[in-house]
């Protein structure tokens, strides 16, 4: 049975065909990028591991979602077996559906606004933003690498960035207004889990910005080395790791990375989840750890259910 790797950014596939190739998986790629797709008749049955990010549209790849997303509806109503489904990327792909989503598994979230504010309809995240006091976080709907994501003090402050032309619209026309938790360090944490299985964690420093992408790669062109920013947290309590294994396996998640914050009062506050999660090359190999293993440990557990007795 074939194993198909479905993406879109070739600079984040090179650690998983690695790892699932020594895992004894001989990996193929399916890349979504805007050519045609056959979706007629029955599809081939083989494992597909669904690798398509939310910010696909950044890299010239603006249909690439919208694609992935019928795609997988198709696997799926044909039984074929897609590692992080169609509901796992409904997720990723709406930050709005993720809050909800975790406020519905009990997890406290920052108060949250959705506006429909598209490219040149900007005024209506002025009337959100006038409901919050105090500082507040403006992001797209679907973001991806913390792109887009714009701290601001006021609204006069919002007034001069949208009347500058500084708001990234959202791809699907929505954007977020969102209460901006005080931090009580500049970091926030990010949970790995593989298998619906907590993996390890790490701390991300957030003095720089929310552009935390931890993959090898990004960052290019920061003066400093952005893997710096990225450390192994060891201290996450129980209840925030087995909270957040019980969400992915209620929402049909098998690998994750879940973003966290902790005030000044150690309230943790959750409000990211990343489905198509990368991980830090220095802070696993400081620390003898491979995400990227996870994952193809777990493929070649499906392929070995599949597999004819």
């Amino acid at each position: 049975m074939r194993v198909l790797v479905i993406y879109e950014n070739p600079e984040w596939t090179p650690p998983i065909e690695r790892a699932l190739t020594a895992a004894g998986v001989a990996p193929e790629l399916m890349a979504i990028d805007g050519g045609p797709i056959d979706m007629s008749g029955t599809p081939e049955d083989a494992i597909y591991l669904n690798r398509m990010s939310a910010s696909a549209h950044t890299r010239g790849h603006e249909g690439a979602a919208e694609t992935t997303r019928d795609f997988l509806g198709w696997l799926e109503r044909h039984d074929r077996r897609v590692i992080n489904g169609l509901g796992a990327f409904k997720l990723e792909l709406s930050k709005a559906r993720q809050i909800e989503a975790l406020e519905s598994h009990g997890f406290a979230v920052p108060r949250t606004s959705v506006v429909e504010a598209g490219e040149g309809r900007f005024g209506a995240l002025v009337e959100a933003a006038s409901g919050f006091d105090g500082a507040f976080v403006v992001k797209p709907n679907r973001g991806g690498k913390g792109l887009g994501v714009e701290k601001f003090d006021s609204v006069n402050q919002l007034e001069i960035a949208i009347e500058a032309e500084l708001i990234e619209p959202s791809p699907d026309g929505l954007m977020l207004v969102q209460r901006y938790i005080e931090p009580a360090d500049p970091s926030i944490t990010r949970c790995e889990f593989v298998g619906g299985e907590f993996l390890y964690a790490i701390r991300a420093d957030t003095s720089g910005g929310f552009e935390l992408c931890p993959a090898d790669g990004c960052g290019e062109g920061e003066s400093e080395d952005p893997q710096a920013k990225f450390s192994l947290r060891e201290d996450v309590p129980r209840e925030q790791i087995e909270a957040c294994e019980a969400f992915c396996s209620s929402e049909g998640i098998e690998i994750a990375g879940i973003e966290f914050i902790e005030d000044a009062e150690g309230k943790r506050w959750t409000y990211d989840v990343n489905c198509n999660t990368n991980y830090s090359p220095s802070v696993e190999a400081n620390h003898g750890l491979d995400g990227a293993a996870a994952v193809a440990g777990l493929v070649r557990r499906e392929l070995e259910k599949l597999a004819p007795s």
